[in-house]
């Protein structure tokens, strides 16, 4: 097959949810030429995950696409919340687990970007859109059939599904964005780890014009309904007369999705609200179950596993989403270095070593926040410890990588801390601070998506350095001076150093993915040499 594929690419993207559609996006970016293959027809039509966190949304800022997903998120423009009750019709009974997002405006303080409220099945068409218009082949209604590989490569067969047509692909890695229950993990014989599955939900869409009535000027995210019998999740689609309602579904006592009848549902669904002649339009009915798994591998020689594929949390505080959003963005530019010649085929294993700590953290502490909101259906495992623990923002974007593509990585330190610092430390992502370049006001986290960035001061040596070394190795790598008058980009509040941990005389610098990768708080005797060795290891050059 290798010599007679019909289609020859550098990365095969098996699946084209939200994960996989990321995944083509980065590429893209990167230049990196790819086929993507989804079983399904099209992007999705039921209003599944919708939390964006900040640090996805800085990708997608970086990647362009933040313009047009804001868009498609109006609809929700400006909802915050998440509410507990057991009557929506007595105010005296509602608990605001979370009365705003951002209640103290801390995003502002680390980012340039903030969190957006955006239906899966709003975003998913922008990210195919922005990826095609890059050239990305994205083809639907086509279904990986099997694989194989071999020491240069990856054999694929995929079918198209409107014409039964089969088709060879030849790919030098494959990318499974899969979903949760990914044939091609099955086959790689990958295990997995965690508590397992946690509890199953139905997610009933229904259509409802008297129900906004209800609420009144009441608005939230998403509803925890607590009424004994009748307990649900209820959350707005346009706030107007689009809904779901998420019904705990028990398949353990016997209960199976045909149990879940239009009759049953508009029953609960007007019991859990509280209003027993409440107009309910069903429109359709979706399974999902939360589970604690993470894949004891992110990979197998060329075949990597990504989103859901490699692990599956609880949906409270949309982790599980966004950890797969930034699986594909570590992974996409280190492919892209690899197949463009600037990194070795080791550098492709540090997306493990990065991305599996992460994936362990964030997955026990999306479960522990399931148990803390007491979400419908969810009774935490014995083995669940108690007590609150990092906050949502702490935990999308103050984990470190403790060793990987980085050099001085702290390993005594907890992936996830408790708290929120963004200090420039090797191995988290690098602060963000305004600044003037060539007279506009970017974010420095602007300046990281395709290439690596040496940050220093104003006459120091490391930008030349940086210049030089460029030259010599076959990777991007740029190079600026931050500070006052005179520095190629200045300063608008606090001091650069303060800023990112380092003195007068040091350096930072800084991958495409906006991580740290190695940092000097000082001068040293051979800068240009530093940074090759640097670059070098972190590269994974022989």
């Amino acid at each position: 097959m290798e010599d007679n594929a019909d289609v020859r690419v550098p990365v095969l993207v098996v699946g084209g949810s939200l994960v996989g559609l990321s995944t083509s996006l980065f590429l893209s970016r990167h230049g990196v030429r790819h086929l993507l293959v989804e079983k399904h027809s099209g992007t999705s039509d039921h209003p599944r995950g919708r939390g964006i966190n900040a640090r996805t949304m800085e990708l997608f800022r970086t990647a362009g696409a933040e313009h047009a997903i804001r868009r498609a998120a109006s609809v929700l423009e400006g909802v915050q919340g998440i509410l507990q009750t057991r009557s929506l019709t007595d105010p005296d009974d509602h608990k605001w687990l979370v009365k705003s997002v951002d209640p103290t405006g801390a995003i502002a303080r680390f980012s340039p970007t903030g969190w957006c409220l955006c239906s899966q099945n709003n975003i998913e068409p922008v990210l195919a859109e922005q990826s095609a218009a890059m050239g990305a082949d994205i083809r639907f209604s086509t279904e990986l059939m099997s694989f194989d590989q071999d020491s240069t490569g990856v054999n694929a067969v995929v079918k198209d599904r409107r014409s039964g047509e089969h088709i060879t692909v030849r790919a030098d890695f494959l990318i499974a964005a899969d979903g949760p229950r990914s044939p091609v993990r099955e086959q790689l014989r990958i295990p997995q780890t965690g508590n397992g599955e946690l509890f199953h939900n139905v997610s009933v869409t229904f259509r409802s014009r008297e129900l906004i009535k209800v609420l009144g000027d009441l608005r939230f995210i998403v509803c925890y309904l607590m009424r004994p019998g009748a307990d649900g999740a209820l959350l707005p689609v346009d706030n107007d007369t689009q809904w779901v309602f998420h019904a705990p579904w028990h398949p353990e006592r016997g209960e199976t999705m045909e149990d879940f009848t239009d009759e049953r549902c508009v029953a609960q669904i007007r019991e859990a609200v509280g209003v027993p002649d409440l107009d309910v339009e069903i429109g359709g009915k979706a399974p999902w179950h939360a589970a604690e798994r993470v894949a004891e591998r992110y990979s197998s020689g060329r075949v990597f596993l990504a989103g859901d594929a490699a692990h599956e949390m609880c949906p409270t505080g949309a982790f599980g989403s966004n950890t797969g959003i930034q699986d594909a963005h570590n992974l996409a530019w280190k492919i892209a270095a690899v197949l463009n010649g600037s990194a070795g085929m080791g550098l492709l294993d540090t997306y493990e070593a990065e991305r599996l700590p992460v994936a362990r953290a964030t997955s026990e502490r999306a479960s522990a926040r399931s148990a803390e909101h007491s979400h419908p259906g969810y009774v935490p495992p014995p083995t669940m410890g108690g007590g609150p623990g990092s906050g949502v923002l702490t935990t999308a974007m103050g984990y470190r990588y403790t060793e990987g593509a980085l050099v001085g990585g702290r390993t005594d330190l907890p992936v996830i801390p408790e708290n929120l610092r963004m200090t420039g430390d090797t191995g988290t992502r690098a602060p963000h601070m305004w600044v003037s370049k060539d007279g506009e006001r970017i974010s420095t986290l602007d300046l990281y998506e395709r290439s690596f960035v040496l940050l220093s001061g104003t006459g120091s040596p490391w930008r030349a350095a940086a210049q030089g070394v460029a030259g010599q190795l076959p990777v991007g790598l740029d190079a600026y001076t931050v500070g006052p008058a005179g520095a190629d980009l200045l300063e608008e509040s606090a001091a650069w150093t303060e800023v990112h941990g380092t003195g007068p005389e040091g350096a930072v610098l800084v991958r495409p993915d906006g991580f740290v990768a190695w940092r000097s708080e000082g001068a040293v005797a051979d800068p240009a040499g530093t940074l090759r060795e640097v670059l070098s290891t972190v590269l994974r050059r022989a």
